[in-house]
């Protein structure tokens, strides 16, 4: 389990294609990996993958067919930076909202506009999340717990301070650019209670 709290930017070494899966590696940037070890969980990109390698110089991940195929990573390539967090521990501040690291789609953003220090990005996100994504609500994008400030119907728009901008990967993204998009989980949930035995059906 994340916040959506980015705790550094790193940098992605390399991607080994491993017939449908592959191996990525990387450097953390200023992420402390003194309590890293082997089989830890870490949000990369909003993603959770598990730490198949550690030392000094960086982190490595086994990326499944099923995540290159669900998420941006089949897109990503050496050089791009990526949001990191590590798994909350109990008793640990919620500071962003209950992020689990299972994406539930791609978006791609829409547009970037100036709004006085801050920066509105509008995002297209996939038609079968639209349904759970509320003004006021959170969504996380790229592993960062965001406020939904207003919804259309193709998307939805957020206001990213001058922090977030600085210390995520967020700053960098122009319209067309995809992301990983994970919805709150309480509106997933809270769907399927409703809708009682209907949600048994396929």
């Amino acid at each position: 389990m994340f916040t959506g709290i980015v705790e550094a930017v790193g940098l992605i070494q390399a991607i080994e294609r491993r017939g449908q899966e592959a191996r990525v590696r990387i450097a953390p940037g200023s992420l402390p990996l003194d309590d890293v070890k082997l089989g830890d969980s870490i949000a990369v990109n909003g993603v959770c993958l598990t730490v198949v390698a550690c030392d000094a110089d960086g982190l490595a991940f086994d990326l499944s067919g099923e995540t290159l195929a669900r998420t941006t990573w089949g897109q990503r390539a050496p050089g791009d930076k990526v949001n990191l967090e590590k798994a909350l521990a109990l008793g640990e501040r919620l500071g962003g909202h209950l992020v689990s690291g299972h994406v539930d789609g791609v978006g791609r953003v829409r547009s970037r506009d100036a709004a006085d220090r801050s920066t509105v990005l509008w995002f297209d996100a996939p038609v079968e999340l639209r349904r759970y994504i509320a003004v006021k609500g959170s969504i996380c994008v790229d592993g960062v717990s965001l406020t939904v400030n207003a919804i259309d119907p193709q998307g939805f728009a957020v206001t990213l301070v001058p922090h977030t901008l600085a210390v995520t990967t967020l700053g960098d993204l122009k319209p067309g650019d995809s992301v990983n998009l994970e919805v709150d989980m309480i509106a997933r949930y809270l769907e399927r209670l409703l809708a009682g035995e209907k949600a048994d059906a396929p």
